[in-house]
C-alpha cells in the first residue's frame, strides 16, 4: 500500500492535527506515505524528511467562487500526481480536497482507492445562505457516494451523510478523533494565569458565527456574578463584534479575548470549567482536550459530537447532566447561564466530573484510533 494524504494545508485545525498524527504513525510503522497540500501553511509537526507535494500554492483568502471554479483543474493535476507517485490509496480530509480526490479518480484510467473524510455535519455546516453552502451541499450529494470509503468522525455526521446526502451505509465508517494523552500529561500548567478567588471558565474555538461565543458572553452577563470569569481563546472574523459586545455589556473585567495560542493545554489545566457554545459540530476535539486536562464540560448538545463524547443517554429541553458534565440545547442563553450556575453551586459534582473525564478520554487515545484508520484503509 502507498498512501497519499490530501488536505488543503497544515495550518491550525482538528483535521490538520489528525493528518499530522497519521503521518507520524505511518513513518513509525514503515507505511509508505505522501503528503499532498493545496497551500503552503504548515503549523503542525511533520516527520523529518517527509516528501511534500503541492497541486497548488493558493492564497488563503481566495473567494468561494474562485475555489469552486478551480476544482476541476486541481482534480486533473491530482490525478496526474497520484499516478506519478503510484499512490494506491488516496485519503482526503475536508470537503474541497475530497471533491478533488473523487473527481481525480474520474479523470484517469489509473486505479486507486478513494477514501474521503468528512468532519462536519454538512446539513448544518452548509445551512447558511450563499453560493458556497449551496455548491458544497450539491457536490457532497453528487460525489461522496462515489468514494470507496467515507470516514466520519462521529455517528451523528455519518447519519447525516447517509440520510441527507445519499452516501450508502455500506461505505460509511466512523472513526473518532484521536488525542495525544501522553503529550498533554507532560505539559506544565501555567499556574499563575488565573485568579483562584474567582470561578474561571475557558473556551477554545474560531471566532465565527457557528461557535456562538456571543451566547456565552450574554450568559455571563445574565448571571450578574462578578466572581465568574470567561477566557476565550481563538481568532476569527467576529473579533471586533465580540469586543464591542463585551464593552457594551460592561464585561471588560470578566470576559477576555485571548487570541490564538498553539499550546492551550498549559491554560486548560488551571481552569475550573470548559464551556462550548457551538451551534453545529463534527466531533469537537477541544472537548477531548479539555477532558484530558481534567476539566468538567458544559456544552451545547449540537447534533453531532458532544453527546457521543459525554455518553448522554436522554435528550431534553433543560440541563442534561452526565458523569462528565452538562449539556444544554443549542442557542439557549438562559440554560447556558443555568448550567454555569449549576457548576458554581455544586462543588462535589464539579470535582467528580474532574475525575470522570480523565477516565473517559482514554477511549480516544491516539495510537488505537490511528491504527483503526490504517486497518480500515488497508483491509477494507
Amino acid at each position: 500500500m502507498k498512501l497519499g494524504i490530501l488536505i488543503y494545508s497544515l495550518s491550525g485545525g482538528g483535521a490538520e492535527r489528525v493528518v499530522s498524527y497519521l503521518l507520524h504513525y505511518c513513518v513509525k510503522n514503515k507505511i509508505d506515505v505522501e503528503l499532498i497540500l493545496m497551500n503552503t501553511s504548515i503549523k503542525y509537526d511533520i516527520p523529518n524528511g517527509l516528501n511534500i507535494n503541492y497541486i497548488e500554492k493558493s492564497e488563503p483568502n481566495e473567494s468561494g467562487i474562485l475555489k469552486a471554479i478551480k476544482i476541476p483543474l486541481l482534480a486533473y493535476k491530482y490525478s496526474k500526481l497520484v499516478k506519478k507517485l503510484e499512490v494506491t490509496h488516496s485519503l482526503s480530509f475536508l470537503t474541497r480536497p475530497s471533491f478533488v480526490n473523487i473527481i481525480a479518480g474520474m479523470l484517469t484510467s489509473y486505479k486507486f482507492n478513494i477514501i474521503t473524510n468528512e468532519r462536519a455535519f454538512p446539513s448544518l455546516q452548509y445551512s447558511y445562505r450563499g453560493f458556497q453552502s449551496t455548491f458544497n451541499k450539491t457536490l457532497i450529494r453528487t460525489l461522496y457516494k462515489k468514494s470507496d470509503i467515507v470516514i466520519s468522525n462521529s455517528q451523528g455526521n455519518a447519519n447525516d451523510l447517509i440520510d441527507n446526502f445519499k452516501v450508502p451505509s455500506t461505505k460509511m465508517h466512523v472513526i473518532h478523533n484521536p488525542i495525544d494523552l501522553d503529550k498533554i500529561r507532560n505539559i506544565v500548567p501555567k499556574a499563575s494565569f488565573v485568579d483562584n478567588e474567582k470561578f474561571n471558565i475557558i473556551t477554545l474555538g474560531r471566532l465565527d458565527i457557528g461557535k456562538n461565543h456571543t451566547m456565552l458572553i450574554r450568559a455571563i452577563h445574565e448571571l450578574k456574578n462578578p466572581l465568574i470569569q470567561l477566557y476565550i481563546f481563538g481568532i476569527g472574523d467576529m473579533q471586533s463584534e465580540l469586543e464591542l459586545l463585551i464593552n457594551d455589556l460592561e464585561l471588560n473585567n470578566q470576559v477576555f479575548l485571548m487570541g490564538f495560542d498553539s499550546n492551550p493545554y498549559q491554560y486548560l489545566k488551571v481552569f475550573d470549567l470548559f464551556i462550548f457554545g457551538s451551534n453545529h459540530e463534527g466531533f469537537p476535539n477541544v472537548i477531548l482536550e479539555a477532558m484530558a486536562c481534567g476539566l468538567p464540560i458544559l456544552t451545547t448538545n449540537c447534533q453531532s459530537g458532544p453527546s457521543e463524547i459525554m455518553a448522554l443517554e436522554k435528550t431534553q429541553n433543560d440541563l442534561m447532566i452526565t458523569k462528565y458534565g452538562v449539556l444544554v440545547p443549542i442557542k439557549n442563553q438562559t440554560l447556558m447561564a443555568k448550567g454555569i450556575n449549576y457548576f458554581v453551586e455544586n462543588k462535589d459534582y464539579l470535582n467528580n466530573c474532574k475525575n470522570n473525564v480523565q477516565k473517559r478520554v482514554k477511549d480516544f487515545e491516539k495510537d488505537q484510533i490511528l491504527k483503526n484508520y490504517i486497518d480500515l484503509i488497508k483491509y477494507h
